[in-house]
Order: structure tokens, then sequence, then C-alpha cells
């Protein structure tokens, strides 16, 4: 004879196996890359409060340790094979604070807020070009993700650009005095193209995989990549802004050749775009 407490007890459990087994499969791998993205966002919410303080080159630097961190989850995630979609939503939501909101709010804080509502309208593009960038890439990484190259400027690649503007320019504005509205002048050009080549189609390098076949098969991308690095390491951030100038113009080539030669595919046709 059973008493009522125990068949409400095994009552209990039989529902706990029925919802076990509705749940889908969790890989907890994911706590690994997970981690590497939520310090993403730490970092961007820490750059937004130094930004905020009137610390704009603290704020910068923090900005390019969240890209060092969104580097991190990729990696981690490819080498715990923990990629999920969770991983993507989350990258991408994290993405948006640190790659999208605290560089405008940076560019805005420390010279755009001079031209009142042009300002605004121009430190917004960053933001708005970014989650239009993002979107794409959470329902295209799902179908039929490109192996070698990113369509478009990576949002990340862009945030850094643009802290390592403030970073080599802040302190030399006497380099642009003979422009109508000094530093702004140049700022506006370079945010409206990097902006645009957030949501254009033009082919930007993946960071390769740091494993023997892809270092054998991709022997002058992962040279290159290493040669940014040591140029980061020397050169701070005159080396990142050149790094980033090399970065982009690279793809700007190729995506001219491509243009102009029509080789979009293996066999001239147009693939799926991955806006990753």
């Amino acid at each position: 004879m059973k008493y009522p407490i125990q068949k409400k007890y095994h009552t209990f459990k039989e529902r706990q196996k029925r919802k076990k087994k509705t749940k889908p499969p969790v890989n907890k791998k994911i706590a690994v890359p997970s981690f590497f993205t939520l310090m993403n966002l730490f970092s961007g919410f820490l750059a937004i409060i130094s930004i905020s303080d009137g610390d704009f080159v603290r704020g910068a630097w923090l900005i390019a340790l969240a890209g060092l961190f969104d580097v991190f989850d990729g990696l981690m995630a490819r080498l715990a094979n923990a990629t999920s979609d969770f991983g993507i939503e989350l990258d991408s939501i994290c993405d948006m604070v640190s790659f999208g909101v605290a560089p405008g709010f940076l560019i805005y804080t420390w010279s755009l807020h001079e031209l009142g509502f042009v300002g605004i309208i121009v430190s917004a593009l960053p933001p708005l070009c970014g989650a239009v960038r993002l979107a794409r890439f959470n329902v295209n990484a799902r179908l039929q993700p490109t192996k070698d190259f990113f369509i478009g400027l990576p949002i990340p690649a862009q945030a850094i650009m643009l802290g390592a503007f403030f970073l080599t320019f802040h302190e030399s504005l006497d380099l642009f005095t003979f422009l109508e509205n000094g530093v702004n002048s140049a700022l506006i050009p370079f945010i409206v193209v990097i902006s645009f080549l957030m949501v254009s189609t033009l082919p930007f390098d993946k960071i390769p995989r740091f494993d023997r076949n892809t270092i054998r098969e991709q022997r002058g991308k992962f040279i290159l990549f290493l040669m940014y690095l040591v140029l980061i390491l020397v050169f701070k951030e005159y080396g990142l802004m050149a790094v980033f100038i090399i970065f982009v113009l690279k793809g700007i080539t190729i995506g001219a050749i491509q243009f102009f030669t029509d080789d979009y595919g293996p066999e001239g046709t147009d693939e799926f775009q991955d806006y990753s």
C-alpha cells in the first residue's frame, strides 16, 4: 500500500522524466565560449562607463579588449566543438553593445556632439548598420556560411577602427585645423565608409583556424595574421590603425577583382551570401 505522499512523489518523478525527454539536448561545452562572449559584453559595458566618465582612452582600449574576447569565443567554440544557435544569438547581442553602441557613444562624446543633430545621426550609423549586419548573420549562418571569408566588414573590425582612429589622432587634432570642421571633417566620411562596408557584400578575411591542416593549406593567410599581431603589439594604436586599413583595402581589392571578372563562384555565378 502506498501513502498519498508516496503517490505524489512518484507522480512528480514521472513528470520530471517526461520533461527531460521532451527537452532538446544541451551541449554543456557552450559554457566555455559563452564565458568569453560575456567578457566581451562586460568590456563593452566598462567602455561605456569609462567614456561617460570622460576617460576616452580607456574606453577605446576596452573596445579593443572586447574584440580580443570576441576572437577567443570563436576559437573556443571551434576547439570545444560547441557551436550552437544559443552561442550565435548571445554573441550577436553582446556585439551590438560592445561594437555598435560603445564606439558610437565614443565618437559622439569625443567630437561629433559639436555638430548637434548631424553628429547624432552620423554616430548612430555604426550601431544601425551593425544591427543589420548581425541580423543577416543570425539568419544566414544557420543555412550555408562561407568557409574562408566574411561577407561585409565584421562589426568588431569597424568598432576597433573607430577606437584606433581616436587613439591615433586625439592628441594630434592640429593636423585637421585646415579643414572647415576640424577632425569632424575627416571623421564623418570615415564613419560613413566603414558603416557602408558592414552592409556591403565585399569579402573580408576570416581568422584562420590554428590547426595543422589550416596552417598547411592557408600558410599565406596565417603568416599575414601573425604580421598583423606583431604590428599591433609593437606599434599599439598606430599598429591597430595600420592593420585594419590593410585589412579593409585587401577586402575592397578582392571585391573589385571579383566584380570586374564576374568571379563570384566556381562557375562564375553568385553563391549564397554569408553576412557573418
